[in-house]
């Protein structure tokens, strides 16, 4: 059966009144009290015949009902001091017909205990919106600087130079490279060392937003622009990093459809959000970043020309780490210091063995392979020296395998045996000989050091040293 709320009686409006938490009280044009709930009667002591018909200053202490009643004007969230406790007061109007008639007021927690609570909650909430205000703006900084791209090679050098040389200035920058050479590394030490480096730093990944919603994430959009979009709208991350920097990684991934869009606000310096009717001025500083070729791209017609020389003003290539080879060691030592961060680790240091290892490897995935590896290695240390045996076997082998290939090579026009296989006995016994020298040179000859770095007891050490005549 549907409810007609024309047709509720006066007993139970009242009592949906006296239900609810707000304390009410109802005033005509002259501020004179028509109706006071009997719970605010109580609050402030009073009856409800004594108030009705008396002018509510008179009644209510710090009220302001009369003269909302004179003024037409709401009063919203207003504290107002009743009895010892800080209430927080509404106050509206009343107009029926078009003719302000009176005012409707409501005031909420009744005691001090309630007022409290409310505090509380307040201020827990205050401390939460502080908490994610602060991760924000930690989230949209630069996280690293010149200082942290490690490499003395010529190359590197050259690209690390011009960074910092550019970096003062407003024009874009394009930085090309292979995957995982630390791009975005470069992006973030360029405008750590700008005048923008106080404002925002917003890194987008091209490759990772679908087409779909390209532009409402770069441009933001108005409420109700389409199905689905957030009430009330959403900021662009334009529009969020104003002032800044914006980082543009994977700009090769970015959709034809889309490319036109980012030179006109780039060109313009104004972006639209979707579904608006105003633009938005923007200034920012772009700096993009591919591992794709883009001047292919464009005679393949997969990217725009226009963009590209509006991007690439100040183009920093930077070379893959096969080609700085001699830069891997110092690398290495700079990833295993943040390594030992996440890991509580001090203390860890590369054996000779396998810095000729990682030099030897050819790093199809850079840096970030070469990461990678290292973390698999502190996973599986015991000590603090990590040895060729903590190394991944396609890295451990890469150098028997080429002395295999080179073999079957020089063999392949003769008819050879199958290789002589060794009893296992023999081959454990070999390479157990192998670690126990490899670690006393480690540990310059300390048995009882070389001992702790195989993990195993002096007693049994000294026992092995015996049988495989180690001196």
């Amino acid at each position: 059966m549907k409810l007609d709320m024309r047709r509720l009686s006066i007993d139970w409006l009242i009592e949906i009144i006296h239900i609810g938490i707000e304390r009410i009280v109802i005033v005509d044009r002259d501020g004179i009290i028509v109706y006071i709930d009997e719970a605010y009667c109580e609050f402030i002591g009073t009856t409800f015949d004594d108030a009705i018909g008396r002018p509510v200053q008179e009644i209510i202490e710090n009220t302001r009902m009369h003269i909302v009643a004179k003024t037409g004007e709401k009063e919203i969230e207003n504290l107002q001091p009743i009895n010892g406790s800080v209430m927080i007061a509404n106050r509206y109007p009343i107009f029926i017909d078009g003719k302000l008639v009176g005012a409707f007021g409501t005031v909420i927690f009744p005691d001090p205990d309630n007022l409290r609570h409310f505090k509380n909650k307040m201020n827990n909430l205050l401390e939460e919106l502080n908490f994610y205000k602060n991760k924000a703006v930690n989230e949209l900084t630069s996280k690293y600087s010149f200082d942290d791209l490690i490499g003395n090679s010529h190359t590197f050098k050259a690209a690390k130079a011009l960074g910092e040389k550019v970096a003062g200035s407003d024009s874009s920058v394009l930085i090309t490279g292979e995957s995982g050479t630390g791009k975005e590394l470069f992006a973030h030490a360029i405008h750590h060392s700008s005048a923008r480096s106080s404002f925002p730093f917003v890194a987008i990944n091209c490759a990772s937003i679908p087409e779909v919603l390209f532009e409402s994430e770069l441009f933001g959009y108005e409420d109700g622009a389409f199905t689905g979009a957030k009430k009330g709208g959403k900021e662009g991350l334009f529009t969020v990093a104003n002032k800044g920097t914006v980082f543009l990684d994977e700009i090769g991934d970015m959709p034809l459809s889309m490319q036109s869009k980012l030179l006109r606000a780039l060109q313009e310096k104004e972006v639209q959000p979707v579904g608006g009717q105003k633009t938005i001025p923007i200034d920012l500083r772009i700096i993009a970043a591919t591992n794709r070729d883009l001047t292919k791209m464009i005679e393949e017609g997969t990217f725009r020309q226009d963009l590209f020389y509006r991007l690439n003003v100040i183009n920093i290539e930077i070379p893959p780490l096969r080609k700085r080879k001699d830069d891997i060691e110092a690398i290495s030592n700079k990833l295993l210091q943040k390594l030992e961060r996440k890991f509580y680790r001090k203390g860890t240091v590369l054996s000779p063995e396998v810095v000729t290892k990682l030099e030897e490897h050819k790093w199809p995935g850079n840096v970030r392979e070469l990461e990678n590896v290292l973390e698999r290695a502190i996973n599986v240390l015991d000590g603090t020296v990590i040895l060729s045996e903590h190394l991944p076997l396609y890295i451990r082998d890469q150098k028997m395998k080429a002395s295999e290939q080179e073999s079957l090579n020089n063999n392949s026009s003769k008819h050879v045996s199958p290789l002589a296989v060794q009893p296992l006995k023999e081959t454990l016994a070999q390479a157990e000989k192998k670690a126990m020298t490899h670690a006393l040179k480690i540990a310059d000859g300390d048995k009882l050091a070389a001992a702790k770095l195989l993990g195993i007891g002096k007693t049994s050490f000294y026992d092995k040293c015996k049988v495989y005549d180690i001196r």
